[in-house]
């Protein structure tokens, strides 16, 4: 070793020698040499408490490994409770995804800017809630990044006939082109979608279809009140049926193009301005954004959830049920491992009282059956995270065909998503459920007399 390293060694040691020799006589100290002792002391604190912690770890990692078979079980338990969250939370989150999604693009698009209390009013006389003058308002919307398009509706109702039944029905007159690149979800059931060439064309919901007995190609006649009150009528071409989200909307609703359907109404307006959003998560700040540029006084801006409120209600149900199923789950891998800690705490009852015989404290070993089951609270989390993301990713992969939900046409393919707070949430359910099951049989331990203790060792 060289010399100017072994002279600093010994200085080093001389200088903690002389520290320990100032703890020690604390009380004798001088007024300046307090702060040195005092955080030698805290110095000295931090080394022991270290020291007992790594060793009390230690200790529970060696009993955890050493009980193999109560450790597997305890483990299974654990996992299996957590990876059944972690693929139920997916599977409802992908539900809450895929039916907003089918709302938005088959429908109600991400926001709708109308009148002021057209929503509240207007669903009885939409001509009276009538937005004049839309393409200021559209270059306004459309000036935001976060927008993909915009696009014009007015909403009518009335008369389909076909020379051999009347229909009521409810229309939209849409701007057929941009409706295409929204309607993703809508799906085309005969026929084809309609276009901007489609100057005399009508789309008719399958519902309407199969009750009047209509196909691509037939003939029908819209009659309906302008908006002074006069009858007007006109004839279409049917180009295709639709299927939407909703049967109910299906089975009364019809589209044709948006210049046509101003004819047929003797107006330029329009009664909502469909907006479409690169990404859906920007609602919120869209909706907030549109607030501050438009005029508040003619305008109200509804995100998809204010339009379509079955939504929310459909995931407050899940959510509660999902609540449920995750009190159940805790339950289940309390109950587990709660008996799993109990027997082997019972069956490890003599080595508790040996090591309180020979000077351990209760608390310490009532904590140290804490800690192992701390150690296992984790590994069981961490293993249930892990194989429910893989079985998440591989039952996605595949698919899991779905039918229609209720008051719904279409059947859909879910997945299971892989959403951070689900996982978070899982793994803290399987920890909190295995440290709280370890309570009950360490209080037991403590509360149990050392010559008991050992009996059972006999």
């Amino acid at each position: 070793m060289a010399k100017a390293a072994l002279f600093d060694l010994w200085v080093q040691k001389i200088h903690r020698a002389v520290l320990r020799a100032a703890v020690k006589i604390r009380g004798f100290r001088r007024t300046d040499d307090a702060e040195l002792v005092d955080r030698t002391l805290d110095e000295e604190q931090a080394e022991a408490f270290i020291h007992s912690q790594t060793a009390l770890l230690k200790l529970a990692l060696r009993n955890v490994l050493r009980q193999r078979i109560r450790t597997a079980m305890t483990l299974a338990a654990i996992t299996f409770g957590v990876v059944g969250l972690v693929l139920s939370g997916g599977f409802i989150q992908d539900i809450f995804v895929q039916l907003g999604e089918a709302v938005i693009h088959s429908q109600s698009g991400h926001l709708q800017v109308t009148r002021h209390g057209y929503f509240e009013r207007g669903s009885r006389s939409p001509q009276d809630y009538l937005i004049a003058d839309p393409e200021e308002a559209k270059k306004t919307i459309a000036s935001l990044p976060q927008v993909a398009d915009t696009m014009g509706r007015i909403y009518f109702s009335g008369i389909l006939n076909n020379g051999r039944t009347d229909l009521a029905i409810i229309g939209e007159g849409v701007e057929p082109d941009r409706e295409s690149r929204l309607g993703t979800h809508m799906v085309i059931a005969a026929g084809k979608q309609l276009s901007d060439q489609d100057r005399d064309g009508i789309m008719v919901g399958e519902g309407i279809a199969r009750a009047a007995r209509l196909k691509p190609g037939d003939r029908v006649t819209l009659l309906l009140n302008t908006a002074e009150g006069a009858l007007n009528t006109a004839d279409f071409v049917i180009v295709g049926t639709f299927q939407s989200y909703s049967k109910e909307f299906d089975a009364r609703a019809v589209r044709i193009p948006l210049a046509s359907a101003q004819d047929l109404l003797n107006s330029r307006g329009v009664n909502a301005i469909v907006v479409s959003l690169k990404n859906t998560d920007d609602t919120a700040t869209v909706k907030q954004q549109l607030v501050e540029r438009l005029p508040s006084n003619f305008f109200d801006v509804l995100t998809w959830q204010q339009l379509n409120d079955f939504y929310e209600k459909t995931v407050s149900l899940y959510q509660r049920q999902f609540g449920v199923l995750q009190f159940i789950v805790l339950l289940m891998v309390l109950l587990s491992v709660a008996n799993g800690v109990n027997m082997s705490t019972f069956e490890r009852l003599g080595e508790f009282g040996t090591m309180m015989a020979v000077g351990a404290r209760a608390s310490h070993v009532s904590y140290l059956i804490v800690v192992e089951n701390t150690l296992i609270g984790i590994a069981g989390g961490v293993l249930g995270v892990l194989l429910g993301v893989a079985l998440a990713l591989i039952i996605s992969a595949i698919g899991i065909p779905m039918p229609p939900p209720p008051n719904a046409n279409l059947g859909y393919l879910a997945t299971i998503r892989i959403v951070p707070g689900e996982l978070l949430s899982a793994f803290a359910v399987g920890f909190l459920a295995t440290v709280g099951a370890s309570l009950l049989p360490a209080k037991k331990v403590v509360r149990t007399p050392v010559v008991d203790a050992l009996r059972q060792s006999i």
